[in-house]
């Protein structure tokens, strides 16, 4: 059989990769996640359910809502989280995964290799999450399996975005996207018992199905990214289930995705390190203290200190320089916003809205506040730079540098690595809660229901069916 043959029918290729990641979502068991990663999980997952909470109020919430009534009578078995909607769990997938992205509020994965920024890497929940909860409600499957194959989901999107070359992201693609589409396939086929050739199938199709660009941040494109990456994991996973053909070494191949859409890959960031260790225990996943762009947190944790710790009054700042690596303004590409979606990828609305307000959270991120005077003109007064200093640092971190230089000729300055809710200086289950209940209040949500929430997922290994939960996040 020549090579093409071989392609097309999808037949069994020596051991690679994507045979390697396969193995792995089929073989591993929950006792093999390590209890770190359990429990740094737990966090993720509420988080992820507070905001798909949230976002489920947000404009493309509603536009989301929109389009499954222009489907017809589709009922399904799968919660559309923040309304009374039960669809097909590929429709779940993606309504849940827009609405955990809708606010960027979700957590946000490190970087290990120095090459790699910070931001480049994934949103790995909203992808992830989505999936497992759309299958695993289908399926009545228990609290550990859907854990479990969440767990699987962020391992491999996350593994496979550190390996990229990091050209995919500098260059325009949005990795949550990308490398998201495999998450949701291998969280899905976990869940529908798919056999190892199978789930080689299931990623290849995946893999076809990957896209997102990052010229549509700073709009509800951006979400959208979130949402169908999950769906079309779910989608790769049923079709390969079916019996669809595809090509067995999807990722590692001449013109797969990672030739195609990096222009190659580092093997050993990912060959031998799935759950070895996992990514929730090292290097870990970053929890957001607030509704933006995580490159802008941990300029927001140093300029909240410096205001409190120096009594910083708005009306006494002349100006503020914020100097970080090149690679942040690539990211954070709005030096003017004009509304919140804006805002949130604006380093300088950030600085500028802690100045003002001395916190910046979901109500502090709307359209109404960008367009205040005061906020625009504390916006001119914030000179967003390349620092040298932080150049040198490397882009696995977000090193910022502040100087704010007040009105009686001080300047006060100082400097951060990682913000609040970084596994250096991380979130308690406690203060996750906390968020997930600003988020729940945002929602006009029974707080009843949200305190069942909190608590049934601090125990989520022991609910004998995943329906009980995501019953509480119907309306």
């Amino acid at each position: 059989m020549n090579i093409e043959n071989r392609g097309a029918q999808g037949a069994s290729e020596a051991a690679g990769l994507t045979e390697e990641i396969a193995a792995f979502v089929h073989d591993t068991k929950f006792d093999d996640v390590s209890t770190v990663a359990i429990e740094n999980g737990k966090k993720s997952i509420l988080d992820g359910l507070g905001l798909a909470l949230s976002g489920s109020v947000a404009k493309s919430g509603e536009l989301v809502r929109q389009h499954i009534a222009d489907l017809g009578n589709i009922p399904g078995g799968a919660t559309v989280i923040g309304s009374n909607l039960k669809v097909p769990a590929r429709f779940a997938a993606f309504s849940n995964g827009v609405g955990i992205h809708a606010d960027d509020y979700d957590d946000t994965q490190l970087a290990v290799a120095k090459d790699r920024v910070y931001g480049l890497l994934t949103h790995p929940t909203a992808p992830a999450l989505p999936a497992a909860l759309a299958m695993g409600e289908t399926a009545n499957a228990s609290g550990a399996d859907v854990m479990l194959a969440y767990h699987l989901g962020v391992e491999v999107e996350c593994k496979i975005a550190e390996a990229i070359n990091p050209r995919h992201y500098q260059e325009g693609f949005h990795a949550t996207a990308t490398c998201g589409t495999f998450a949701a396939a291998s969280a899905a086929g976990r869940l529908l018992g798919l056999d190892i050739a199978t789930m080689k199938r299931a990623l290849s199709i995946a893999g076809s199905q990957s896209a997102g660009l990052r010229e549509n941040f700073g709009t509800m494109t951006k979400p959208f990214h979130a949402g169908r990456s999950s769906e079309s994991g779910v989608v790769a996973a049923q079709f390969a289930s079916y019996g669809w053909t595809a090509a067995g070494n999807l990722l590692e191949a001449p013109r797969g995705f990672f030739k195609a859409a990096g222009g190659g890959y580092d093997e050993a960031a990912i060959k031998g390190k799935l759950g070895a260790p996992w990514t929730f225990e090292f290097p870990g996943v970053s929890i957001k203290p607030h509704p933006s762009g995580s490159l802008t947190h941990p300029g927001m944790t140093e300029m909240l200190r410096l205001i409190r710790e120096n009594n910083i009054q708005a009306k006494d700042v002349v100006r503020v320089r914020v100097g970080t690596n090149s690679n942040m303004p690539n990211a954070l590409i709005h030096h003017d916003p004009r509304n919140e979606l804006q805002a949130k990828f604006s380093m300088e609305f950030c600085m500028a809205i802690l100045l003002l307000e001395g916190r910046a959270g979901l109500s502090e991120f709307t359209d109404e506040t960008v367009e205040r005077a005061d906020v625009k003109e504390m916006i001119k007064k914030v000179d967003f730079v390349v620092d040298d200093r932080a150049e040198a640092a490397g882009y696995h971190l977000m090193t910022t540098y502040i100087d704010i230089h007040l009105a009686d000729g001080r300047t006060i300055s100082g400097m951060a690595d990682f913000g609040k809710g970084s596994p250096a200086n991380p979130m308690s289950y406690d203060e996750v809660a906390q968020k997930f209940h600003e988020c729940a209040e945002f929602a006009k949500w029974d707080k009843v229901k949200a305190n069942e929430v909190v608590s049934m997922v601090s125990e989520l290994e022991k609910l004998p069916e995943i329906n009980g939960l995501m019953s509480l996040l119907r309306r």
